[in-house]
């Protein structure tokens, strides 16, 4: 049995090649960083974003402005 995450993992990798693939071939830039750097800062922003999760530090902005 395949597990479910790595099935929603799969099926987001192939959306996203089909949907590069498309832009391509309509000759549209994606939006999207086009750079090897620009991948790596999105990276970084889910990398750190994980670890302030796992470390359990935060401040809820929204309960703060009373939202």
């Amino acid at each position: 049995m395949v597990d479910a995450s790595l099935v929603i993992a799969l099926l987001a990798l192939l959306t996203g090649f089909i949907t590069g693939a498309v832009f391509s071939f309509a000759g549209v830039p994606i939006p999207a960083p086009p750079s090897i750097a620009g991948v790596l800062g999105i990276v970084g922003i889910y990398i750190g974003y994980k670890a302030i999760d796992y470390l359990g530090w935060g401040y809820n902005l929204i309960e703060a402005l009373g939202l």
